[in-house]
């Protein structure tokens, strides 16, 4: 699967090649991502990838004519092969563990990481396919969604993560991601010994498996009761999970 990012910054993208298990994506091929720094496709003799913005205002606006021309180049690159380009800013869609999952089973994208005050809008009206936001806040520019998304996808490739890890991930079933523990089994605290729940230590797997269950739906009714509203509409709860959330009045 490839990517290819449009930036100003591509040196931001190394530590994510190099460590963790997105470098098993990379080093086996899994995931290639290829750098296209924008100002190598400024042709005035200062590189200039910006201007001020038409009608005044803060900021600064990042040119089409250079945008222009390094997607030619990605696009010459690939093969044409049709890939979504995606632009990462505040207005777009949010990012969800259901649109990664799309991607994973996709020829890719090309990512453009944008800077300043914003894009010129007739590159974004030409050009974009998709845009994409990964909440109610504002970046410096493109290159952490872009990684933030390359990341969620190399855990969805084949040989990354074995297969039941992402498996039970949050929002793999819609839900949040219940409680882990690990040893020792009794951890000492100023506050007193906090033991393992004895359920995890029984042996039983068919407990064990509810007991997460039951962890997950009373965290995801806590903190994201929108998502047991979807799971509920998509059908995704058994009798179980009705009977459990029944008694936390939802």
């Amino acid at each position: 699967m490839r990517f290819d990012a449009i930036t100003l910054f591509p040196e931001l993208f190394a530590p994510h090649r190099a460590s963790g298990v997105t470098r098993r994506a990379y080093d086996s091929g899994a995931l290639e991502l290829h750098l296209w720094p924008l100002r190598d496709h400024a042709h005035d003799a200062h590189r200039r990838v910006d201007d001020r913005p038409f009608g005044g205002g803060p900021g600064m606006v990042m040119l089409a004519e250079p945008l222009q021309r390094a997607l030619a180049a990605v696009r010459t690159a690939r093969g044409g092969d049709g890939a979504p380009l995606v632009h990462f800013t505040p207005a777009g869609r949010p990012l969800t563990q259901a649109l990664v999952r799309e991607f994973a089973h996709g020829p890719g994208a090309v990512l453009l990481c944008a800077r300043y005050e914003g894009v010129d809008q007739r590159f974004i009206d030409r050009e974009v396919d998709l845009e994409l936001s990964l909440g109610d806040y504002v970046l410096s520019g493109g290159e952490l969604p872009a990684l933030v998304l390359l990341d969620a996808v190399a855990r969805l490739l084949p040989g990354v993560l074995s297969e039941p890890s992402h498996q039970a991930d949050s929002f793999s079933d819609g839900l949040l991601e219940g409680p882990h523990y690990s040893r020792p089994e009794v951890l000492d605290t100023p506050q007193g010994p906090l033991a393992v729940p004895p359920v995890l230590l029984s042996g039983h797997h068919d407990r064990i498996a509810r007991w997460r269950r039951e962890q997950a739906l009373r965290l995801t009714a806590r903190r994201r009761p929108d998502l047991i509203a979807a799971a509920r509409a998509a059908g995704r709860l058994d009798d179980a999970d009705e009977a459990l959330l029944r008694t936390l009045g939802l």
